[in-house]
This record gives C-alpha cells, structure tokens and sequence, in this order.
C-alpha cells in the first residue's frame, strides 16, 4: 500500500459501504421492501409535482376538500387528471370551474329514492 492516505482512506470507505449495502440487502426482504416504499413515495412526489404544475390554488383545494370527505373518489379524479397531462391533452391549468365539471362528469350516478306516501 504504497499509496497516498487518501487513497487508502477511499478505499476504507468503498469496502465499509460495500458492506452497509451486503448487510441491509443480507435481511431478505427488507431491503425490497424499503426499496418499494422509496419507490411508492418516488411516485407520490412526482404525482403532487404534476398536480401542483396543473391546478390552481382554488382547484387544488377543491381536490383537497374533495378527498378528505371521499377519499377514494379523490384519488380516482387526481389519476384521471395525471392521466390527461401526461398525454398531453391538458393545455392550460385547472380553475376551480374546471374542476367543479370535472367531478361533476365523474361523479357516480347518485340513486333516488321517491317515497310516496298515501
């Protein structure tokens, strides 16, 4: 090792590393599932990125209102508005006029009940 020090301390540092990595990968699973976490949050992030690119202020917290009372009904419309930007088809950003016939059209069909009375 007729290196200079900070080649050997380089080096020190590539094997502990290389080791940290055999180690976490060395618990089966764990390193995969911490792998899909870093990935689910990877495209949650990028999902907001988008949503925040393409709503305005009033229609983001509409999407907002919307989810907290919804929840799954909110995520349906932001997937379909991710969907319509990154095919393109959305020019100009979401006002909340937008967004208010945008949930309009998705909205399940609600049941009526008519209840006559004699």
């Amino acid at each position: 090792m007729s290196q200079n020090p900070d080649d050997d301390r380089l080096e020190e540092l590539r094997e502990q590393k290389l080791q940290e990595l055999q180690e976490n990968q060395g618990g089966g699973d764990g390193g995969r599932e911490e792998a899909m976490e870093a990935q689910r949050e990877q495209a949650d992030a990028q999902r907001k990125a988008v949503l925040r690119q393409h709503l305005t202020d009033g229609a983001r917290k509409r999407l907002n209102t919307v989810k907290m009372s919804r929840e799954s009904f909110g995520e349906q419309v932001e997937q379909q508005i991710v969907a319509l930007a990154q095919s393109g088809r959305l020019r100009e950003k979401i006002d909340e006029e937008k967004m208010k016939e945008l949930l309009r059209e998705m909205k399940p069909d609600s049941k009526s009940f008519n209840i006559s009375r004699r």
